[in-house]
């Protein structure tokens, strides 16, 4: 089992930046891609971004291209974190964001956290 807990989630203005942190518990956080997912009211949960499991200079990360450019996401092993930098955030940026734990970029989902509400307001 792994546990993930995220944080950091909140109101923010139009342009403004928030940071997402998602803790994880349990088995080994470094074999797993670690992604973002957001689900808007009255709409599907949608992918964010994903990281693959090597967590280095190396590390292979996708992003949907609704946030290409704005958000960033990072890992740190040691840590067993992974982070969501968001920047320039846009009114259709808010939903609820889940941190996930899965395989193959994310196409399989082992686990998810419980989300944390970000809002962004005009």
């Amino acid at each position: 089992q792994v546990q993930l807990v995220e944080s950091g989630g909140g109101l923010v203005q139009a342009g403004g930046s928030l940071r997402l942190s998602c803790a994880a518990s349990g088995r080994t956080f470094s074999n797993y891609d670690m992604g973002w997912f957001r689900q808007a009211p009255g709409k599907e949960r949608e992918f964010v971004a994903a990281i693959d499991w090597r967590g280095w200079s190396g590390s292979s990360t996708d992003y949907t291209d609704s946030v290409k450019g704005r958000f960033t996401i990072s890992r740190d092993n040691a840590k067993n974190t992974v982070n969501l930098q968001m920047k320039s955030l846009k009114p259709e940026d808010t939903a609820v964001y889940y941190c996930a734990a899965g395989q193959k970029k994310m196409t399989i989902i082992d686990y998810w956290g419980q989300g944390t509400q970000v809002t962004v307001s005009s």
